[in-house]
């Protein structure tokens, strides 16, 4: 079903703030007729009616029960008029005072006045559903609330701007280009039609195929830049994994006591070194143990490194290796995995490199008691997730999973059209393929995609947006 299909033209509310206290509040109000509709709540002290509102000004009023009469609230009121806005609809945004109580409030007489509560994502779907923007830069609008680093933000921002958009419009436009061609030379033999040979194709394909492979490159770290690294703190009970995990976040998120066996459940936050979001977990110490819940967060643990992008693998200096820590490494074998020595401050000089960052065997040498080492270990974690990869410019990464799912497919088609291509077959079977590569880069921006996907896209959004 085509998007633009699904266009609805009511008029649709909700608060756009986030519920708590605050000193404003907004709630918007989209569509035709949302003038209408907040002119049955909102007197102007000017007298000056809503539908005569200059577009783009804030105007000073009261917010009114019409029921009753009563003043709800003090408000500053703008009007917007299509199509300079965001959704291209008429947009009215009610300022009130930000507390919950009255955000509600304001909420629920625009509701009595003619609007219908609006779905989460529902101004930023009527966005792309008017065109304003494509698929893939409404995906970004959520990725930039959502975003946990600097670096994310920019990159979500960089989505947002339009730029990669115009990567894959200019995709679209090559595949139109060559399929026009070769469906014309079959349709019309008869006129003296421009063939499509196979030259031409052959380079084109070569063209298209690099263009996806950059994209597909940039996915790796954009995803990481999106997502965060999901990073296991592992070792056995008493090495320091809590304490190392509180330094980590500089917050005292994690008990720790000398009691070993203290960490059960999962402990997890989300940090940020080098501008890379790491998602850190701290598990339950590693041992053999006949404590039933102990057990099951041993078992949880292992079930994480399974799972984990990263492991900090934490041993103390202090005492030697376990049987415990023997089994630690065969399991974790084909894993990223940093090594660190902790309590350094307790180990005599012969037996461990003092210096920050410098270890054993490629191990990093930290204190977490004395604050030592803990910047070497932030750079050896970022370095592990860099893997030596260049940065990229904001503009040209590609982070949703969605678009490296479809990608993918699109270099399977323009593949599968270049082997045909060299095998000699027809120009109408490799049409085949192109339309189907067509299809796939068309579902990224949106311009082929079903009221199911879009619905789904944006039923993850948060309300208000």
């Amino acid at each position: 079903m085509d998007a633009m299909n699904i266009l609805k033209d009511d008029v649709i509310a909700a608060i756009s703030t986030p519920m708590g206290s605050g000193g404003i509040g907004i709630v918007r109000l989209s569509g035709k007729g949302a003038d209408g509709v907040a002119g049955r709540i909102v007197r102007a002290r000017s007298g000056q009616r809503v539908e005569d509102f200059e577009s783009g000004h804030l105007v000073y009023g009261d917010c009114v029960d019409p029921s009753t009469g009563d003043k709800v609230d003090e408000v500053l009121v703008s009007l917007m008029r299509a199509p300079k806005t965001y959704t291209r609809e008429d947009v009215v945004e009610i300022n009130c005072h930000g507390g919950p109580l009255m955000m509600r409030r304001i909420l629920e007489l625009t509701l009595e006045a003619g609007a219908r509560l609006a779905e989460p994502g529902e101004f930023t779907e009527r966005a792309f559903l008017n065109g304003r923007i494509d698929l893939s830069q409404a995906e970004a609008v959520m990725d930039i609330i959502d975003a946990k680093t600097e670096k994310s933000l920019a990159y979500s921002v960089g989505q947002l701007s339009g730029v990669l958009s115009q990567k894959y419009n200019r995709m679209d436009q090559t595949l139109l280009h060559l399929l026009t061609y070769i469906e014309a030379a079959i349709d019309y033999p008869e006129y003296d039609v421009e063939e499509v040979t196979d030259q031409t194709l052959e380079e084109n394909l070569t063209d298209l195929m690099a263009q996806v492979d950059a994209l597909l490159t940039s996915a790796r770290m954009g995803k990481i830049y999106r997502d965060g690294v999901d990073t296991v703190i592992l070792g056995e009970p008493n090495v320091g994994k809590s304490s190392l995990l509180n330094r980590l976040i500089d917050e005292d998120k994690a008990l720790v006591t000398d009691i070993p066996g203290t960490t059960r459940d999962m402990v997890e936050e989300y940090i940020n070194i080098k501008g890379i979001p790491f998602h850190i977990m701290d598990t339950a110490g590693i041992r053999q143990t006949d404590n039933v819940v102990e057990k099951m967060g041993v078992d949880k643990a292992m079930d994480l490194v399974d799972k984990a992008d990263l492991i900090l693998f934490i041993t103390d200096v202090s005492r030697e290796t376990s049987e415990d820590e023997k089994r630690l490494e065969q399991r974790m074998a084909g894993k990223t995995v940093i090594r660190i020595r902790n309590k350094i401050d307790l180990a005599k000089d012969d037996d461990v490199d003092v210096n920050p960052g410098s270890g054993q065997e490629g191990a990093v040498s930290i204190s977490v008691k004395e604050d030592v080492g803990i910047g070497e270990l932030e750079q050896a974690m970022a370095d592990a997730v860099m893997a030596g990869e260049p940065d990229s410019p904001a503009d040209t990464v590609v982070s949703n999973t969605r678009h490296i799912v479809l990608l993918k497919k699109v270099r399977d088609d323009l593949t599968s059209a270049s082997q045909a291509l060299a095998a000699g077959m027809t120009v109408d079977l490799i049409a085949i393929d192109l339309k189907n590569a067509l299809d796939h880069l068309r579902e990224i921006t949106g311009k082929s995609v079903g009221s199911d996907i879009i619905d789904s896209i944006f039923a993850n959004f948060c309300l208000g947006k």
